[in-house]
């Protein structure tokens, strides 16, 4: 069982969301989001290493200081306001026409500790490290992490009587087409339901943000232990995160690029992708895979479709089945010599949000070799890895659209 809590959202007054609103830290390097900031985004909080000319390293103490102070001036500029009371918020975000409804909560840091909260990834120490630092020096979760939850009907009907009979918030459209609605839910008998059926939700899932979810946790096992009075209900203890019921979630690929074929010619490639895999050449149309355990590879201005054989994967297995696991194990690691994704130069990862198009301009351009896109993992496996305690490979899950950052903030400053 998980426990959550509505919490007082620092956010933007309704004109200044759509600019106070920013892409996460972690989409954009310096340079694009010092060109992409503007004078009230959330960019100069979350990526205070723009504010210094040249760029200043994102890792030095006057970045996470600027960060602290730009913070302080937002809020008293009025760019970012405390509301009055604890309410949970409605996040509905619209890409090509389907809407996808979570709940702006705070969740428990005891919880992702005692794997309440489950993961499918592993975090690396200095990014956590990273993170904690922010988190630390403000006192506050700037950005949300994204959760999600098993499917309930009664949620789903309050999050509807919501939306269906008050006008959102807030309502902007980014400039990658998608649109944006909050809604802040001030009847309080909803905010009370809402706490107690959480309360009898088995699991949390995260589905993106391992790092700031491990890093919020760190700092509220910190605060505990200073603390010879720790109840366990101080706002401390709560870290924000936006929750979707996992029905709602779709997962698109993340795809590979390879820089050399491992001293094989294009030719020599193809036999040996013989051996484990039907392969089809399809010519210079794009082709995108059709089912799981197909392939699609680019090389040589040639798109391929590969599928694994019977016999190459075990679908009993949580990760076995994986495609990533299917291409890691017969053809990068097999065939290509690459052994492991998380440290290998050979290798680069494409989210499947850039298209097909970009995998194809990596590897005509000379800069790759060829090209692999996978077919998407489901959220029904990312639930069964977790559930199973069982970690996915690296950069398996790509979720779109991604949280605007600064639509609302949770502070637990004293």
């Amino acid at each position: 069982m998980v426990r959550i809590k509505p919490f007082r959202g620092i956010r933007p007054p309704q004109a200044y969301a759509a600019e106070v609103a920013s892409r996460p830290y972690d989409v954009l390097n310096s340079a694009e989001a010092k060109a992409e900031a503007t004078e009230r985004s959330l960019l100069h909080i979350i990526k205070p290493e723009i504010d210094f000319d040249p760029i200043a390293d994102e890792h030095a103490q006057e970045v996470y200081d600027k960060a602290v102070e730009n913070f302080r001036i937002w809020r008293e500029k009025g760019w970012l306001q405390q509301d009055e009371e604890e309410h949970y918020y409605i996040y509905a975000q619209t890409m090509e026409g389907r809407t996808q409804y979570g709940l702006a909560m705070c969740c428990h840091f005891e919880d992702y500790l005692s794997g309440a909260i489950k993961k499918h990834e592993l975090t690396r120490p200095d990014k956590e490290e990273d993170r904690m630092k922010h988190v630390r020096n403000q006192q506050a979760n700037i950005e949300p992490v994204f959760f999600a939850y098993p499917d309930n009907a009664e949620i789903d009907a309050l999050v509807a009587g919501v939306v269906e009979h008050n006008a959102p918030d807030y309502d902007f459209t980014t400039e990658d087409g998608f649109g944006h609605r909050l809604w802040v839910i001030r009847d309080k008998r909803t905010n009370d339901r809402i706490t107690e059926l959480f309360a009898g939700i088995p699991a949390l899932y995260v589905a993106d943000g391992h790092h700031r979810t491990a890093a919020a946790a760190r700092v509220g096992a910190e605060c505990r232990d200073r603390n010879p009075h720790h109840t366990g209900e101080e706002e401390y203890c709560y870290f924000l995160a936006v929750t979707f019921p996992a029905g709602q979630l779709r997962i698109i690929d993340y795809n590979r690029v390879v820089r050399d074929l491992n001293g094989l010619t294009p030719g020599q490639l193809l036999e040996k992708l013989g051996e484990s895999f039907t392969v089809e050449d399809k010519g210079t149309e794009e082709y995108r895979p059709a089912a799981l355990h197909n392939f699609a590879m680019y090389l040589d201005g040639h798109w391929y479709s590969l599928t694994a054989k019977p016999g190459t994967y075990d679908d009993s297995d949580p990760i076995g089945v994986l495609d990533v696991t299917v291409l890691s194990d017969l053809v990068l690691n097999r065939i290509l010599g690459i052994g492991d994704l998380r440290t290998s130069k050979r290798i680069d990862f494409v989210g499947g949000i850039r298209g097909l198009g970009e995998l194809k301009r990596r590897v005509d351009s000379g800069e790759m070799k060829a090209a692999f896109a996978l077919y998407p993992v489901s959220m029904k496996q990312l639930i069964d890895i977790a559930d199973t305690g069982n970690i996915m490979p690296p950069k398996t899950t790509w979720f779109e659209p991604k949280l605007r950052s600064g639509v609302v903030i949770h502070s637990f400053e004293k």
